[in-house]
Protein backbone atom coordinates (compact mmCIF):
# COMPACT_ATOMS: atom_id res chain seq x y z
CA UNK A 1 0.00 0.00 0.00
CA UNK A 2 1.33 3.41 -1.00
CA UNK A 3 0.70 5.70 1.96
CA UNK A 4 2.08 8.88 0.42
CA UNK A 5 -0.33 10.65 -1.92
CA UNK A 6 0.36 12.75 -4.97
CA UNK A 7 -0.10 16.33 -3.79
CA UNK A 8 -1.13 19.32 -5.85
CA UNK A 9 -3.29 22.46 -5.75
CA UNK A 10 -6.47 23.53 -7.48
CA UNK A 11 -6.86 27.24 -8.08
CA UNK A 12 -10.34 28.75 -7.86
CA UNK A 13 -11.24 32.42 -8.06
CA UNK A 14 -11.62 32.38 -4.25
CA UNK A 15 -8.17 30.89 -3.61
CA UNK A 16 -6.01 27.79 -3.93
CA UNK A 17 -7.00 24.41 -2.49
CA UNK A 18 -4.65 21.75 -1.16
CA UNK A 19 -5.38 18.42 -2.89
CA UNK A 20 -4.13 14.85 -2.59
CA UNK A 21 -4.54 11.74 -4.69
CA UNK A 22 -4.03 8.08 -3.81
CA UNK A 23 -4.11 5.24 -6.33
CA UNK A 24 -5.04 5.32 -10.02
CA UNK A 25 -6.14 8.53 -11.80
CA UNK A 26 -9.71 8.92 -13.04
CA UNK A 27 -8.83 7.78 -16.55
CA UNK A 28 -7.87 4.36 -15.18
CA UNK A 29 -10.42 3.66 -12.43
CA UNK A 30 -13.41 5.16 -10.62
CA UNK A 31 -12.72 7.62 -7.81
CA UNK A 32 -13.74 7.81 -4.18
CA UNK A 33 -14.04 11.52 -3.38
CA UNK A 34 -13.50 12.48 0.28
CA UNK A 35 -15.21 15.55 1.81
CA UNK A 36 -13.79 16.34 5.26
CA UNK A 37 -15.46 17.29 8.53
CA UNK A 38 -15.92 20.77 10.06
CA UNK A 39 -12.41 20.78 11.58
CA UNK A 40 -10.82 18.38 9.11
CA UNK A 41 -8.43 18.60 6.16
CA UNK A 42 -6.44 16.28 3.92
CA UNK A 43 -4.04 15.20 6.67
CA UNK A 44 -6.80 14.45 9.19
CA UNK A 45 -8.19 11.63 7.06
CA UNK A 46 -5.04 9.88 8.34
CA UNK A 47 -4.61 6.38 6.81
CA UNK A 48 -8.19 6.07 5.54
CA UNK A 49 -7.54 7.22 1.92
CA UNK A 50 -4.55 4.91 1.49
CA UNK A 51 -6.57 2.01 2.90
CA UNK A 52 -9.43 2.71 0.50
CA UNK A 53 -7.12 2.88 -2.51
CA UNK A 54 -5.39 -0.37 -1.56
CA UNK A 55 -8.59 -2.27 -0.80
CA UNK A 56 -10.88 -1.09 -3.61
CA UNK A 57 -8.61 -0.49 -6.59
CA UNK A 58 -10.21 2.94 -6.93
CA UNK A 59 -8.46 6.25 -6.96
CA UNK A 60 -9.07 8.37 -3.87
CA UNK A 61 -9.21 12.16 -4.09
CA UNK A 62 -9.29 14.56 -1.14
CA UNK A 63 -8.87 18.28 -0.67
CA UNK A 64 -8.97 20.86 2.11
CA UNK A 65 -11.73 23.42 1.78
CA UNK A 66 -10.77 27.10 1.92
CA UNK A 67 -9.62 28.02 5.40
CA UNK A 68 -8.54 24.46 6.17
CA UNK A 69 -5.31 22.49 6.02
CA UNK A 70 -2.78 24.03 3.64
CA UNK A 71 -5.43 25.70 1.49
CA UNK A 72 -5.78 29.48 1.28
CA UNK A 73 -7.66 31.33 3.99
CA UNK A 74 -11.38 31.91 4.44
CA UNK A 75 -11.86 34.54 7.16
CA UNK A 76 -14.92 34.38 9.41
CA UNK A 77 -17.73 35.09 9.77
CA UNK A 78 -18.96 32.48 7.34
CA UNK A 79 -22.51 32.67 5.95
CA UNK A 80 -24.90 30.38 7.81
CA UNK A 81 -25.59 28.52 4.56
CA UNK A 82 -21.88 27.81 3.98
CA UNK A 83 -22.51 24.09 3.47
CA UNK A 84 -25.18 24.75 0.86
CA UNK A 85 -22.83 27.13 -0.95
CA UNK A 86 -19.99 24.62 -0.78
CA UNK A 87 -22.20 21.94 -2.33
CA UNK A 88 -23.61 23.96 -5.20
CA UNK A 89 -21.01 26.66 -5.94
CA UNK A 90 -17.65 25.07 -5.06
CA UNK A 91 -17.84 21.28 -5.23
CA UNK A 92 -18.85 21.15 -8.93
CA UNK A 93 -15.79 23.20 -9.87
CA UNK A 94 -13.48 21.06 -7.74
CA UNK A 95 -14.74 17.84 -9.34
CA UNK A 96 -14.31 19.34 -12.81
CA UNK A 97 -10.83 20.69 -12.07
CA UNK A 98 -9.73 17.30 -10.72
CA UNK A 99 -11.05 15.52 -13.80
CA UNK A 100 -13.33 13.28 -11.77
CA UNK A 101 -15.25 10.67 -13.77
CA UNK A 102 -17.34 7.86 -12.27
CA UNK A 103 -17.27 8.40 -8.50
CA UNK A 104 -18.74 7.87 -5.06
CA UNK A 105 -18.76 10.81 -2.65
CA UNK A 106 -17.65 9.93 0.91
CA UNK A 107 -18.33 12.76 3.36
CA UNK A 108 -17.67 13.08 7.08
CA UNK A 109 -19.76 15.36 9.34
CA UNK A 110 -20.03 18.74 7.55
CA UNK A 111 -18.59 16.97 4.51
CA UNK A 112 -21.38 14.39 4.69
CA UNK A 113 -23.98 17.15 4.73
CA UNK A 114 -22.28 18.76 1.72
CA UNK A 115 -22.27 15.42 -0.11
CA UNK A 116 -25.98 14.91 0.60
CA UNK A 117 -26.76 18.43 -0.60
CA UNK A 118 -24.82 17.80 -3.80
CA UNK A 119 -26.67 14.53 -4.39
CA UNK A 120 -30.03 16.23 -3.86
CA UNK A 121 -29.44 19.51 -5.70
CA UNK A 122 -26.96 18.80 -8.51
CA UNK A 123 -27.77 16.48 -11.42
CA UNK A 124 -24.39 14.84 -11.93
CA UNK A 125 -24.41 11.52 -13.76
CA UNK A 126 -20.83 10.87 -12.65
CA UNK A 127 -21.88 10.23 -9.04
CA UNK A 128 -22.92 6.62 -8.40
CA UNK A 129 -23.78 7.09 -4.73
CA UNK A 130 -22.96 8.57 -1.35
CA UNK A 131 -21.35 7.46 1.89
CA UNK A 132 -22.37 9.79 4.72
CA UNK A 133 -20.30 9.41 7.91
CA UNK A 134 -21.76 11.19 10.96
CA UNK A 135 -23.90 13.53 8.84
CA UNK A 136 -25.92 16.54 10.06
CA UNK A 137 -29.35 17.31 8.62
CA UNK A 138 -30.73 19.41 11.48
CA UNK A 139 -29.40 20.70 14.78
CA UNK A 140 -29.79 18.86 18.08
CA UNK A 141 -29.30 20.33 21.58
CA UNK A 142 -26.65 17.75 22.47
CA UNK A 143 -24.68 18.50 19.30
CA UNK A 144 -24.79 22.26 19.87
CA UNK A 145 -23.63 21.70 23.46
CA UNK A 146 -20.64 19.69 22.19
CA UNK A 147 -19.78 22.50 19.74
CA UNK A 148 -19.95 25.03 22.61
CA UNK A 149 -17.58 22.82 24.61
CA UNK A 150 -15.19 22.81 21.63
CA UNK A 151 -15.29 26.65 21.66
CA UNK A 152 -14.32 26.69 25.34
CA UNK A 153 -11.48 24.24 24.76
CA UNK A 154 -10.21 26.33 21.84
CA UNK A 155 -10.24 29.52 23.89
CA UNK A 156 -8.25 27.82 26.64
CA UNK A 157 -5.45 27.28 24.12
CA UNK A 158 -4.47 23.62 24.11
CA UNK A 159 -7.04 22.63 21.48
CA UNK A 160 -5.95 25.54 19.29
CA UNK A 161 -2.32 24.42 19.52
CA UNK A 162 -3.32 20.91 18.43
CA UNK A 163 -5.36 22.13 15.47
CA UNK A 164 -2.64 24.55 14.37
CA UNK A 165 -0.45 21.56 13.45
CA UNK A 166 -2.85 20.81 10.61
CA UNK A 167 -4.28 24.20 9.57
CA UNK A 168 -2.26 27.13 8.24
CA UNK A 169 -5.23 29.42 8.98
CA UNK A 170 -6.37 27.78 12.21
CA UNK A 171 -8.55 30.67 13.38
CA UNK A 172 -10.33 30.71 10.03
CA UNK A 173 -11.00 26.97 10.24
CA UNK A 174 -12.18 26.91 13.83
CA UNK A 175 -13.98 30.22 14.20
CA UNK A 176 -15.63 30.04 10.78
CA UNK A 177 -17.15 26.65 11.62
CA UNK A 178 -17.81 27.24 15.31
CA UNK A 179 -19.37 30.69 15.04
CA UNK A 180 -21.72 29.58 12.28
CA UNK A 181 -22.97 26.57 14.24
CA UNK A 182 -23.42 28.58 17.45
CA UNK A 183 -25.14 31.53 15.76
CA UNK A 184 -28.75 31.69 17.05
CA UNK A 185 -30.00 31.75 13.47
CA UNK A 186 -28.28 28.45 12.68
CA UNK A 187 -30.19 26.44 15.29
CA UNK A 188 -33.49 27.40 13.69
CA UNK A 189 -32.39 27.77 10.07
CA UNK A 190 -30.28 24.67 9.41
CA UNK A 191 -32.71 22.06 8.12
CA UNK A 192 -31.86 19.81 5.18
CA UNK A 193 -34.94 17.61 5.38
CA UNK A 194 -36.41 19.07 2.17
CA UNK A 195 -33.20 18.10 0.40
CA UNK A 196 -33.36 14.56 1.74
CA UNK A 197 -36.77 14.20 0.13
CA UNK A 198 -35.03 14.69 -3.25
CA UNK A 199 -32.11 12.33 -2.59
CA UNK A 200 -32.40 9.43 -5.01
CA UNK A 201 -28.78 8.25 -5.10
CA UNK A 202 -27.93 5.01 -3.27
CA UNK A 203 -26.71 6.08 0.15
CA UNK A 204 -24.86 4.46 3.05
CA UNK A 205 -25.13 6.30 6.37
CA UNK A 206 -22.50 5.46 9.00
CA UNK A 207 -23.30 6.70 12.51
CA UNK A 208 -21.39 6.20 15.75
CA UNK A 209 -23.76 5.17 18.53
CA UNK A 210 -21.95 7.44 21.00
CA UNK A 211 -21.42 10.44 18.70
CA UNK A 212 -21.62 13.62 20.84
CA UNK A 213 -22.41 15.74 17.75
CA UNK A 214 -25.40 13.78 16.47
CA UNK A 215 -27.80 11.03 17.52
CA UNK A 216 -29.29 8.10 15.62
CA UNK A 217 -32.05 10.50 14.53
CA UNK A 218 -29.67 11.85 11.87
CA UNK A 219 -29.51 8.41 10.24
CA UNK A 220 -33.17 7.62 10.80
CA UNK A 221 -34.36 10.71 8.94
CA UNK A 222 -32.50 9.62 5.79
CA UNK A 223 -34.27 6.26 5.94
CA UNK A 224 -37.60 7.99 6.41
CA UNK A 225 -37.34 10.73 3.79
CA UNK A 226 -34.94 9.76 1.00
CA UNK A 227 -36.72 8.13 -1.95
CA UNK A 228 -33.54 6.37 -3.06
CA UNK A 229 -32.09 3.19 -1.50
CA UNK A 230 -30.56 3.80 1.94
CA UNK A 231 -28.45 1.53 4.14
CA UNK A 232 -27.56 2.48 7.72
CA UNK A 233 -24.58 1.19 9.68
CA UNK A 234 -24.79 2.02 13.39
CA UNK A 235 -21.41 1.49 15.04
CA UNK A 236 -21.53 0.52 18.75
CA UNK A 237 -19.03 2.38 20.91
CA UNK A 238 -17.96 4.74 18.14
CA UNK A 239 -18.15 8.50 18.49
CA UNK A 240 -17.80 11.09 15.72
CA UNK A 241 -15.21 9.34 13.51
CA UNK A 242 -16.24 5.68 13.18
CA UNK A 243 -14.01 5.20 10.11
CA UNK A 244 -11.02 5.89 12.40
CA UNK A 245 -12.38 4.56 15.71
CA UNK A 246 -13.77 1.23 14.42
CA UNK A 247 -11.85 0.67 11.18
CA UNK A 248 -12.21 -3.12 11.07
CA UNK A 249 -15.99 -2.77 11.21
CA UNK A 250 -16.57 0.35 9.14
CA UNK A 251 -14.01 0.37 6.35
CA UNK A 252 -14.90 -2.99 4.76
CA UNK A 253 -18.57 -1.96 4.75
CA UNK A 254 -17.74 1.29 2.94
CA UNK A 255 -15.47 -0.50 0.46
CA UNK A 256 -18.11 -3.15 -0.30
CA UNK A 257 -20.84 -0.52 -0.75
CA UNK A 258 -18.72 1.55 -3.13
CA UNK A 259 -17.56 -1.49 -5.09
CA UNK A 260 -21.15 -2.65 -5.59
CA UNK A 261 -22.22 0.75 -6.95
CA UNK A 262 -19.23 1.12 -9.23
CA UNK A 263 -19.75 -2.33 -10.73
CA UNK A 264 -23.32 -1.48 -11.76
Amino acid sequence: MTDRPTESRIRLDEGALETAWWGPPPGEAPTLVLLHEGLGCVALWRDFPAWLAANTGCGVFAWSRLGYGRSDGNPPPWPLDYMQREATAVLPRVLDAAGIGRAVLIGHSDGASIAALYGARVADARIAGLVLIAPHFFTEPTGLAAIAQARDAYQEGEFRTKLARYHDHVDHAFRGWNRAWLDPGFATGFDLTADLARLRLPTLVVQGADDPYGTAAQAEIVLRLAPGPVDVLMVPGARHAPHLEAPDHVRPAIAAFAARLLRE
